[in-house]
């Protein structure tokens, strides 16, 4: 498998996204992660591994910026939970569109891909893939822990 060389500038990547939550609720199009954990996850794959985070309302604020923003290109994203505690997890592949974030509650409007979307459940993550995002300044906090990984080598 060959790469293709990045023209991403060294303080910015094409970032995969993760937001976590305790539970979930879904009716008439629209999902609700209840009790989101106040920062998203960023982090990008090869050619360099990169970890970062920005919170959730830094996440939403920024939907509609750049060319082939998630406003003009709704992402694919992937909501992951347990139905129960002896269950093995369940995923739902959804298209993710008008993100509304108040509190530790964000709710998308959703059109199911794949799957079943649960009319509630608990604890989830919904992993949010980047294509036709804007890359994404790499955080502090990533930065720092790339310097000390590199310095422990």
């Amino acid at each position: 498998m060959s790469s293709e060389p990045t023209t991403a500038q060294p303080d910015e990547f094409e970032a995969l996204y993760v937001q976590s939550a305790q539970g979930v609720t879904s009716s008439n199009g629209s999902m609700t992660l209840q009790g989101l954990a106040p920062s998203t996850l960023m982090f990008s794959d090869r050619p360099e591994r990169i970890v970062g985070h920005l919170t959730s309302a830094q996440f939403v604020e920024g939907w509609g910026d750049g060319d082939n923003s998630f406003l003009d290109d709704p992402p694919n994203a992937v909501l992951s939970f347990l139905a129960s505690e002896e269950e093995t997890p369940e995923d739902v592949v959804v298209t993710l569109t008008n993100p509304s974030l108040d509190g530790e509650t964000l709710t998308y409007n959703v059109n199911v891909l794949e799957g079943e979307m649960p009319n509630e459940t608990g604890p989830c993550s919904l992993f949010i893939d980047p294509i036709g995002r804007p890359l994404s300044p790499v955080s502090v906090c990533g930065v720092r822990r790339r310097s000390r990984r590199r310095a422990r080598r």
